[in-house]
């Protein structure tokens, strides 16, 4: 059988409706990890879910408890077809956000699957279940189409706790690796550049998040008794995080800036145009790093936020000067930053500026990956996405957010490809959340034909990942 044969009987299979109906059984689980009365509704998604998805495929499935969030297990898939073929891994999450019911657009429910104008809502219709289901159908088909082989081994990796940041994912990872073991990581979360480009990417930015306070006295005073002879900690503040980041979003601290972009990254993002899609916000061309594109700006270089500032009490403010002050920070980074010293960078930047009050706390991050852009093995699925669908794919070299991809590049030390089914304006973590029809087919066909490939020619496109890695890839 030919890949587009095996494709259009995906295609065929996706528009019989069977797709929405799995989806809208997937979307009527509860399964929001963020809250504590939801243990039932997660080991349900495994127990509905996963583990018949797997089980009627051959493989073997195991509940692996989770060290760090007990009520967090994960569930370990394996099925092993042939020591001498590759070994494929894949990840999925069942978890979703809160639902936010109440917030929801009339005749719209999260946990009721409703198909209107081409969009499929419902509270983890993107963001995961829909991509991850996506994925499980794509598998299904090749293995039918090959009469119960894959044509290659498979090990899938699912969780219930990506929306509370992964505990117990990378000590998790690595108790397994020697079982894992596999040759390629290929998985889906995350948006597309847009609704209409297909979209591959290598990897993530890192993401670390700190906190600045001054603390100069115990409680307010008068502002008309002591204004001018005591400190304001709100006024001080706000100009320490202007000297660490300036009026137009740039970064000040020479310590928080990412290597200069290569050629090759530069040539790559110069085919990649962000935002100015329907339901984008309307970017501002002069924020952020002078003389960056908006491409570059996003997947290229740091950005330093401000998420949140207080001093006094902007509910009811009173005529009086704040004792403290304090704001939540957070540097989104790209590969090659010296994360890890961050709060030695701020401290150093500060105090040069005078701000030697402000305290630094709660310093916590992930890291950025980003799997070498010129390897066959990118070149090879942008090959088959744009013969799959007709359109030049987009290929970022990292996803402009943050996904526990460290782990599987990381720990693991996979070649990482991550191929979206959701897009920018899908309302993830939002109400109306919701998945485009066109894209979750257009998806199917896509995976179907990679997972197709990887059965026909997995070992020859390792083999030329193993000798571009071994010749001195950049």
């Amino acid at each position: 059988m030919k890949t587009q044969q095996v494709v259009n009987q995906a295609l065929d299979w996706f528009d019989s409706g069977y797709f929405k109906v799995l989806l809208a059984e997937r979307v009527a689980i509860a399964s929001e990890s963020q809250r504590t009365d939801r243990d039932e509704q997660l080991r349900r998604y495994y127990d509905d879910v996963f583990i018949p998805a797997f089980t009627q495929m051959d493989f073997t499935t195991e509940i692996i408890p989770n060290p760090v969030n007990p009520a967090r297990p994960f569930l370990l898939a394996i099925r092993e077809e042939n020591p001498s073929l590759p070994s494929v891994m894949c990840y999925g999450h069942g978890d979703v956000v809160f639902g936010d019911d109440a917030r929801w657009s009339e005749g719209l429910s999260p946990w009721q699957l409703v198909e209107k104008d081409g969009k499929w809502y419902g509270r983890g219709s993107a963001d995961n279940k829909g991509q991850h289901s996506v994925n499980l159908a794509a598998l299904e088909q090749v293995w039918r189409a090959r009469e119960g082989r894959l044509g290659f081994n498979c090990v899938w990796l699912c969780e219930m706790g990506e929306e509370i940041s992964s505990p117990g994912l990378a000590q998790v990872c690595s108790q397994l690796k020697n079982r894992i073991n596999a040759d390629l990581f290929i998985a889906s979360d995350g948006p597309r550049l847009n609704a209409e480009r297909p979209t591959l990417f290598l990897g993530s930015r890192g993401c670390i998040n700190f906190r600045l306070s001054i603390n100069a006295r115990a409680k307010d005073y008068h502002s008309g008794n002591w204004g001018g002879l005591l400190s304001n900690p709100g006024t001080q503040l706000a100009n320490a995080i202007s000297c660490l980041v300036n009026g137009q979003g740039a970064i000040q601290v020479a310590g928080l800036k990412p290597p200069a972009l290569t050629d090759s990254l530069k040539a790559i993002l110069a085919d990649v145009t962000p935002a100015g899609n329907p339901g984008d916000p309307q970017t501002d061309a002069a924020w952020g790093e002078p003389g960056l594109s908006a491409a570059e700006k996003l997947f290229g270089w740091n950005t330093l936020e401000v998420l949140a500032f207080l001093t006094g009490n902007p509910a009811q403010p009173m005529n009086a000067i704040p004792g403290q002050a304090t704001a939540v920070c957070q540097l989104r980074f790209v590969v090659g930053t010296d994360w890890e010293n961050l709060a030695s960078h701020v401290r150093t930047h500060l105090d040069a500026c005078g701000f030697s009050m402000v305290e630094i706390s709660e310093v916590r991050g992930t890291p950025a990956t980003r799997f070498d852009p010129c390897d066959p093995l990118v070149n090879w699925a942008l090959s088959a996405m744009e013969h799959t669908t007709g359109k030049k794919p987009a290929l970022l070299p990292n996803l402009g957010g943050s996904l526990p991809n460290d782990v599987f590049a990381g720990i693991l030390g996979l070649p990482t490809l991550w191929v979206p089914h959701s897009y920018p304006a899908c309302g993830q973590h939002a109400p109306d959340e919701h998945l485009l029809v066109c894209v979750a087919r257009e998806g199917l066909a896509i995976m179907t034909h990679l997972f197709w490939e990887l059965g026909e020619n997995g070992n020859a496109l390792l083999d030329a990942h193993r000798q571009y890695q071994a010749g001195g890839a950049q």
